[in-house]
């Protein structure tokens, strides 16, 4: 019995002695694991809890940047105008889920946003915390109206938007600011981020109570830069009536103006028919579509038929293949690679000189001047130019037109680029290759902002950039620009004269290109290309025409056009004729 006792109390021992090993294996394990869960809590994701840790006691706040202006100068005055400018605007919010009586809210605030009553209930009638303004960007006192009705669950709230002082007036230079506060096109998309600036941060610590008991600025405030522009404000409001006029005088499908300095690059006008309000985009863009914000003359290609022959010409003087002097005899037609090229009245003009195939806009001619040449000397000097690239001039959407490969090329490309036909180009391209037609053979690249403003108040100047330093030759200029002083006087632009200044320049009257192949019938885009006065250059201008009514010759449209233009602008810079 002792024995037997004995025995059992080894075995309730043993037994013991295993629970307490695993009890105390557990415990260890569970030591461990908490370890090791501190471990990571505190060490591993210390950032993380930190993080939450201070949300509970920070505030962070977004201090918004103020948009910067753009201005325009009055040469009259000396005086700025404000094109784009920042005014307090306000948004309507509704929550849906403090207001008290939907249908009520709906009632009193559908006469004051012009919106139906159906539609806010739609948009209100429901438990969210939060839903898009109902209406954004309305005036003071409409908000005010708003406040006074004390609606529950209603509220406003103030925010900067971009205003158009001017309204319509370059519009198509400018471009829009939209509800995001992002720029889209012309000047507000390229200038974007310039304009923005940069937004701040302020934070603030609070008690355990929610009390705010401190502040301070994480992140400084930086407001945007403003932008003084080339564009003269008048000259731009003349081009912009020019253009009307032209419109609806001559049944034009659209029609532009582009007005240069051709020993800077400078812009100073640029016009089209497509003018908009960016106060009211938003319209503007149901109506006609995001494209109607392009503008025209840096977007929009077409062939410019014979404003191009000049460039041409220049190119082979330039060559030295042929003179303005050079004589020859030529049909009224010629074929290339079994294609006929006629004359634009099948009109043999015989012999002439280089200056008279201008002056008579001879095709037949100018398929030779391009012979003369060969393929790869025209197409580098076309390239020179700047045809088939961008310019990138500091606006938004621009195009680079079309000028095919050199490795592409056939006889029959180079016989109709050599008038005009075959390549694409912008009417901001055309300014540029008359620019450097009469300032001595330099390409510059065009600009539009004269200035960059800081918010501290220092002004940047945009230096003139260079592209090309000789195109053409100083004599080659010389000798094109008497050559188209001549096509005025005594070619199909005589219109373009002006009583004491010379004036260089040259129509086009080219085919539309049809969307089935070929050309379109008896439709055609009226241009002339020019500058003035032609002894010292101040001003290239390109005018165009699309698609006149009634009116066969770009001397017709475009011509008059130019001259009314030309006229008012040497009245307004008090440009002293030529007496000598």
């Amino acid at each position: 019995m002792n024995f037997k006792r004995f025995a059992k109390t080894n075995i309730d021992d043993t037994s013991i002695d295993k629970r307490i090993t695993i009890l105390m294996g557990i415990v260890l394990l569970f030591s461990i694991f908490l370890s090791y869960r501190i471990f990571v809590k505190s060490v591993l994701e210390n950032d993380k809890y930190k993080a939450l840790a201070d949300s509970q006691h920070t505030v962070k706040q977004e201090l918004n940047s103020h948009r910067g202006k753009i201005l325009a100068m009055d040469s009259s005055n000396g005086e700025i105008t404000e094109l784009a400018i920042n005014i307090e605007k306000f948004n309507v919010n509704v929550v849906p889920k403090n207001v008290k009586d939907a249908k009520d809210v709906s009632e009193k605030l559908s006469p004051l946003l012009d919106i139906s009553e159906n539609e806010i209930f739609d948009l209100i009638d429901n438990d969210k915390l939060y839903i898009p303004p109902i209406k954004k960007r309305v005036d003071k006192d409409l908000a005010d109206k708003i406040i006074d009705l004390k609606l529950a669950g209603v509220l406003i709230s103030a925010e900067d938007a971009r205003y158009y002082p001017e309204h319509t007036l370059a519009s198509n230079i400018l471009g829009f600011v939209n509800f995001e506060g992002e720029g889209k096109y012309g000047l507000e998309g390229y200038y974007n981020a310039q304009f923005k600036g940069e937004e701040g941060t302020v934070e603030a610590l609070r008690d355990t109570h929610g009390r705010i008991i401190s502040s301070d600025i994480a992140q400084e405030v930086n407001d945007g830069s403003s932008l003084l522009l080339t564009i003269d404000i008048n000259v731009q409001y003349m081009a912009e009536e020019k253009i009307k006029d032209a419109k609806e005088k001559f049944s034009a499908d659209g029609a532009s103006i582009i007005i240069m300095n051709p020993r800077d690059g400078s812009i100073i006008a640029m016009a089209t028919d497509k003018t908009y309000d960016p106060n009211n985009f938003n319209e503007v863009a149901k109506d006609f579509g995001q494209s109607f914000f392009n503008n025209s003359i840096i977007s929009d290609t077409w062939e410019p038929g014979s404003i191009f022959k000049p460039v041409v010409m220049g190119a082979g003087i330039d060559s030295g293949k042929l003179d303005y002097n050079t004589i020859e005899t030529f049909s009224n037609m010629t074929v290339v690679q079994g294609y006929e090229i006629k004359t634009a009245e099948n009109k043999a003009f015989g012999r002439q000189t280089m200056t008279q195939v201008l002056e008579n806009s001879d095709n037949v001619g100018m398929v030779w001047v391009g012979n003369q040449m060969g393929n790869d000397t025209m197409y580098d000097y076309l390239d020179n130019f700047g045809f088939g690239k961008k310019t990138n001039i500091d606006l938004e959407s621009e195009s680079s037109g079309s000028l095919l490969e050199k490795k592409k090329w056939r006889d029959i490309h180079r016989a109709t680029i050599s008038f005009g036909q075959g390549v694409a180009v912008t009417p901001l391209q055309m300014a540029l290759s008359y620019s450097v037609l009469a300032n001595g053979g330099v390409l510059y690249k065009p600009y539009i902002v004269k200035k960059i403003i800081k918010p501290d108040g220092k002004e940047i100047n945009t230096e003139k950039k260079i592209i090309n330093d000789k195109v053409i030759s100083q004599e080659t200029s010389e000798k094109v620009k008497k050559m188209l002083v001549s096509v005025v006087k005594n070619g199909h632009a005589q219109k373009a004269q002006m009583d004491g200044y010379l004036v260089g320049g040259k129509t086009g009257t080219a085919q539309i290109p049809s969307s089935s192949g070929g050309y379109k019938e008896n439709e055609y885009n009226h241009a002339f290309a020019g500058f003035f006065p032609v002894d010292d250059p101040q001003f290239v201008m390109i005018v165009r025409v699309d698609s006149p009514k009634g009116f066969k010759y770009a001397e017709s449209t475009a011509v008059p056009t130019f001259a009314d233009m030309a006229r008012w602008l040497v009245n307004y810079y008090e440009i002293l004729p030529n007496t000598s």
